[in-house]
């Protein structure tokens, strides 16, 4: 059996990239990382069906795109990006086709956060939940690598395009939002 955590990514690639081996290689890439996207998505969109698909069509792109990966970064930073620009496409979608329906999206959401049971932990939880959920997509997507992921800024600058400078800022601004929304009545 394989130890997925101590596999090094450059491994998993070329048993992508061979031809006798591609299947396996997938399988290898995906079993290390759906873990972390799931979660990674499951932050922003709340919903585990609508999880579920992300994380697929997430994994779609990146077996349609694996040859031209270039290694130029991180594996995981290239999945996370992949899977960061699925949860806020499918957001907008959303919100757009809410807006037509005369329906406030981040509503619905914030219902699901308070009916959802497999949301582990108390009123302390769900409110913590609600608070990231009140931020801006954007800035949830960076709240959540910085809070849950623990990325470091220059992880999360590959991942997101972003300087360092602008995800210390949104992340200090999203922290701030957060506490306010918490210590609240």
């Amino acid at each position: 059996m394989v130890e997925l955590d101590t596999l090094p990514d450059h491994k998993i690639l070329e048993t992508c990239l061979a031809s006798d081996t591609t299947n396996y290689g997938f399988s290898l890439l995906i079993n290390k990382y759906k873990k972390q996207v799931y979660w990674l998505i499951r932050r922003m969109v709340i919903d585990h069906d609508d999880t579920d698909d992300l994380v697929q069509e997430t994994f779609i792109k990146v077996w349609k795109n694996l040859s031209s990966f270039r290694s130029e970064s991180n594996l995981y930073t290239w999945i996370y990006r992949i899977a960061s620009n699925e949860a806020l496409t499918f957001l907008q979608r959303k919100k757009i086709k809410y807006a037509i329906m005369v329906q406030n999206y981040d509503m619905v959401l914030a219902h699901k956060i308070a009916d959802d049971n497999s949301l582990s932990g108390d009123r302390v939880q769900h409110k913590l939940q609600q608070a990231i959920l009140s931020l801006p997509a954007k800035q949830r997507l960076v709240f959540n690598m910085r809070y849950y992921d623990e990325l470091k800024y220059e992880e999360m600058s590959e991942v997101l395009g972003t300087s360092v400078g602008a995800l210390k800022a949104s992340y200090h601004i999203a922290a701030k939002k957060v506490e306010e929304f918490i210590t609240r009545d």
